[in-house]
């Protein structure tokens, strides 16, 4: 090689180390896009109005610096604002924004421990399948890393819980990865998206110039090569930042059943004498609406078992919902449509189904849908698509075929028969205080057709499962296969806002009441009156229940007969205690709660209930 060669080769490297360089440090992209050092708009704006843009009328918050441009900007832009008690209880009325109104539901938390304290509500978020977008913020660009003030590696802690994370590294990258976030949320399978946004993407160029600039001249060669490096990441950081970008939404990529699938479920469907459908919570998101659906179940005749959030899309006393002796059932079906329900421990991990029947199994979530068929079950068709459209399809494919009514009559009886057993088991005298079935019943008989109910518990909402009866779609708000405690006061948020003309119930058990009855003062402060039913046992009764004649012992079981009542007037809300001394004027105090409700009181009622064994067998692992 010649010394020309080498030298031609040398001075390539060189350009090109060079314009690595200058793109990495913005020089090339400041040749065409300015930094406006004069304005004094900030990065909240352009968050503020991504959100408008994409139908957001909520974002629920626990106020923090990192944070304040964001939900300033908000307001100005007409974008509610509600801040909470806890972290959690934030995702959780986002979360339940989400599945309401079928949009994406919002929370934003400041750094570190802000966002630690919403780890479990985003795992709920993602196992229910719930589009929701985290908004974190963070340490300064330039400080991550070095000690700052609630600095830690907060992408490494939501990549395993988030369908997609990003940190924001200049103002003009908000509105882009806001966008693409939002559509991720809500493609496919939905689910959760975190951003992370540094304090420093966030304000005014002026504010953050103050912190960025050099204290005093800077002296010596090292001094000004820090305060270039300083000011040139400043100027990246606001560079291009107000350029007009189009804010729109975009598409949204929903998976869809083709037509040689729909047309094989049709053929099995219709050669079926038993067929069963089981509903699970993804037959609600969208496109399809809640009364197409019911519209599409209603034509096909086929009797269903509902669960998670479809509960109610029949209403109230559909003779195609059947509610008992669900194991019964699907050992009898020749044919099961598997519609969003995954085969875990609540269809004990696909044992409890017929290996003689066919089975037509549809899920947007191939890992869902396919879930133990290595083991316990095989479908026959399985389908990765949208339930809802699905649903569509096969009632257009099979209009006017008629199923034999002896089935679903015949199911249908075996719900009238073990119904009448619980009812009397409801009229059965408890060692003391009230019988919680009988509480129930006497609820369920009392709320408004409008009710929304919100459960969160265990024993006590184990038994609400079987009683209470949502009056319609979307009116069923649970936590979904996660189990998690602590739901109740963010999904009642949301479910109020969403719906404020209606009547909000949460029941609660005793236990997990404790995790957010502090929200009643969220419910005053913002005037969205809930009713809250909590079953006071003084106990963790569902473990107890397995863990006394097992090992023997309560210990950590016991709780006491808490006045949670007295709780809930100190917040500004309204209590009342309910004893075995109250039980003629049970249906009286309810009624009162009703009314103190709808003049803008939130209300808890504190019965006291005693043990019954409705609940033997169930499980708490």
């Amino acid at each position: 090689m010649d010394l020309g060669t080498v030298l031609c080769c040398s001075l390539g490297v060189a350009f090109g180390g060079v314009l690595y360089a200058s793109y990495k440090l913005g020089l090339l992209y400041r040749l065409f896009h300015k930094a406006e050092t004069k304005s004094s708009r900030h990065g909240g704006e352009s968050v503020a109005e991504v959100l408008r843009d994409h139908g957001i009328k909520f974002v629920f918050t626990l106020v923090g610096g990192h944070i304040s441009p964001i939900l300033v900007a908000c307001e100005k832009l007409g974008i509610r604002i509600v801040d909470t008690r806890h972290e959690a209880t934030a995702v959780f009325a986002a979360d339940a924004v989400a599945r309401l109104s079928g949009t994406v539901g919002v929370a934003a938390v400041t750094a570190g421990p802000g966002l630690t304290n919403t780890v479990t509500a985003v795992k709920n978020a993602q196992m229910a399948e719930s589009p929701l977008l985290l908004i974190g913020g963070a340490a300064a660009t330039l400080l991550q890393g070095r000690g700052a003030l609630q600095d830690i590696d907060q992408l490494s802690l939501f990549k395993p819980l988030c369908k997609f994370c990003a940190s924001v590294r200049s103002v003009r990258k908000i509105v882009p990865t806001l966008r693409k976030a939002l559509a991720i949320a809500q493609s496919g399978t939905p689910g959760p998206v975190f951003i992370e946004f540094p304090i420093d993407t966030l304000y005014p160029y002026h504010m953050v110039e103050k912190e960025f600039s050099p204290k005093g001249t800077p002296k010596g060669i090292m001094g000004k090569i820090t305060a270039w490096y300083l000011h040139n990441h400043l100027t990246n950081l606001f560079a291009g930042a107000w350029e007009v970008r189009d804010i729109s939404p975009l598409p949204v990529h929903v998976p869809q059943a083709t037509d040689q699938q729909v047309q094989r479920c049709v053929e099995l469907v219709s050669r079926a004498k038993k067929p069963l459908i089981l509903l699970g919570s993804q037959v609600t998101l969208p496109p399809t609406s809640a009364d197409d659906i019911r519209k599409a179940l209603e034509s096909l005749g086929i009797p269903c078992f509902l669960g998670g959030m479809s509960r109610g899309m029949l209403g109230k006393d559909s003779p195609l919902h059947i509610r008992q002796n669900r194991r019964d059932a699907l050992k009898e079906a020749d044919l099961l449509l598997l519609a969003g329900t995954v085969c875990d421990f609540r269809l004990s991990y696909g044992r409890v189904l017929n290996r003689h029947s066919k089975i037509i199994a549809v899920n947007r979530d191939k890992t869902q849908l396919l879930k133990n068929s290595d083991i316990f079950w095989k479908p026959t068709v399985a389908i990765q698509g949208d339930v809802g459209s699905f649903l569509l399809r096969l009632s257009k494919g099979l209009a006017g075929h008629k199923f034999p009514e002896d089935w679903p009559q015949n199911l249908k009886d075996g719900d009238r028969v073990k119904e009448k057993t619980n009812r009397a088991k409801a009229e059965e005298k408890t060692e003391r205080h009230l019988n919680p079935l009988k509480v129930l019943h006497h609820v369920d008989e009392l709320m408004s057709e409008d009710s929304i109910i919100v459960a969160d518990g265990g024993d006590f909402v184990g038994s609400a499962a079987y009683i209470l009866k949502p009056r319609g779609p979307l009116r069923w708000l649970d936590p979904g296969a996660f189990g998690t405690l602590g739901v109740g006061g963010g999904f009642a948020l949301g479910a109020k806002l969403c719906r404020p003309d209606s009547e909000v119930w949460i029941v609660y058990g005793d236990g997990s009441l404790g995790y957010t009855v502090a929200e009643f003062d969220t419910f005053t402060r913002h005037k969205t009156p809930v009713i809250a039913l909590v079953g006071n046992d003084a106990c963790w009764s569902q473990i107890s229940r397995e863990q006394v004649p097992l090992l023997g012992s309560n210990v950590a079981c016991d709780l006491a007969f808490t006045d949670y009542h007295i709780v809930a007037d100190g917040y500004g809300g309204k209590g009342h205690l309910i004893g075995r001394e109250d039980e003629s004027q049970f249906d009286e105090i309810v009624k009162q709660a009703q009314r103190e409700c709808r003049e803008g009181k939130a209300v808890l009622l504190n019965v006291l209930i005693g043990k019954t064994n409705f609940r033997d067998g169930s499980i708490s692992v």
